[in-house]
């Protein structure tokens, strides 16, 4: 659980899931590489960060010998790169002809810059750990795949929350790396208002917790008030409201499912630190006025009842008529989507996807 992107993790806790299928984790490979030289947005520059990625399937290389099947994944905030490798996604997607099915699909799944086993501020920096944001992750993402994991272009980069920004962030920084993607719950403008807000809430309530010592705390689990902040923002911003009414109808059922959430989400500390850094890298994203430079195609996917990207804010219909080959699909809200957490499960997506594939197949030189 400790691997799921924080949102998700809330939904989950929330919600019933589906019984294991697949262990897709457990089938990967694990894989890291060392970035000499890293240069970060704000000028400093670190000797090496580690990059950590995991992969399923097998390579598929040209006359020239270069991998032609890559599919990368991105996860969520707070996430790692086995968050995606969980039968919830996996099983409806990487098994025999599924859109990823692996005997044709080479997944490249990677921890994202402060996240998982990726050099974070936990490893021994703390809050001297360079203040990393978007831009700087998706660089590392670049020189992990092109340094690291000998992959000269991707044919499809599937992000999910954070990682569906980082797509939109990919596009036009290197633009004919990639030839298809697939951003999934995010918006494609400046991270403001409630959005803003209830990342500003988690890292306040770290920041202001008594045991907190301007990062310099002994034990991640001795900030119990702001773990606390963190545990009830997230359980608000990652819910489903129809699912939470359906199975919490009345005021008790409400009150033990947040008092069960919570004390599950706390139970699973997390590094101050590092989520605070985590929610803070969004602060420069803002990809709206790039958006006609990502002339591949884009199957652009958000769900109604996504708290943090609710429905017509920024008017996505629009931004996305701004890319040449791209399309906007929103999902209608039910008591079966999950929230924030819908992108998660591919059942509500998978059609989607197939369609898009089929309308815009995998070129082979």
């Amino acid at each position: 659980m400790r691997a799921l992107p924080a949102l998700t993790l809330a939904a989950t806790l929330l919600t019933a899931g589906p019984a294991a299928a697949e262990d897709w984790a457990a089938q990967a490979e694990h894989h890291t590489v060392e970035l000499e030289d890293f240069e970060f947005d704000t000028g400093e520059t670190l000797s090496s960060i580690t990059m950590s990625y995991y992969t399923l399937g097998t390579p598929e290389r040209d006359a020239d010998g270069n991998i032609t099947n890559a599919v990368m994944l991105l996860h969520g905030t707070g996430g790692s790169g086995k968050s995606l490798l969980r039968p919830i996604f996996g099983d409806e997607l990487f098994g025999p002809g599924q859109p990823l099915d692996l005997e044709t699909t080479y997944i490249i799944s990677p921890d994202n810059l402060g996240h998982g086993a990726s050099s974070k501020p936990s490893d021994g920096m703390r809050t001297d750990f360079p203040r990393y944001d978007y831009d700087d992750m998706v660089r590392a993402q670049y020189r992990m795949l092109t340094e690291g994991a000998d992959i000269q272009g991707l044919d499809m980069i599937i992000g999910t929350s954070m990682g569906c920004m980082h797509s939109f962030v990919w596009g036009p920084t290197y633009p004919g790396f990639t030839e298809r993607f697939v951003p999934l719950a995010c918006n494609a403008i400046e991270i403001a208002g409630r959005n803003r807000m209830f990342r500003q809430m988690l890292i306040d309530g770290f920041r202001n917790d008594q045991d907190y010592d301007d990062g310099n705390y002994e034990d991640p689990t001795d900030l119990e008030t702001g773990h606390k902040i963190y545990a009830n923002t997230l359980i608000l911003a990652g819910a489903n409201p129809y699912r939470l009414q359906a199975e919490a109808p009345t005021r008790e059922d409400a009150v033990e499912a947040l008092r069960t959430s919570r004390e599950s989400l706390v139970a699973r500390a997390v590094d101050p630190n590092d989520t605070i850094y985590q929610f803070d890298a969004s602060r420069t994203y803002n990809p709206a006025p790039n958006l006609s430079e990502i002339e591949v195609p884009v199957l652009w996917i958000n769900s109604a009842d996504d708290f943090i990207n609710p429905p017509g804010l920024g008017d996505p219909e629009v931004l996305a008529a701004r890319m040449p080959n791209a399309r906007f699909v929103l999902i209608p809200a039910s008591e079966d989507t999950r929230g924030h957490g819908t992108h998660t499960a591919a059942k509500f997506w998978k059609d989607e996807l197939e369609a898009f594939l089929a309308e815009n197949p995998e070129k082979k030189d």
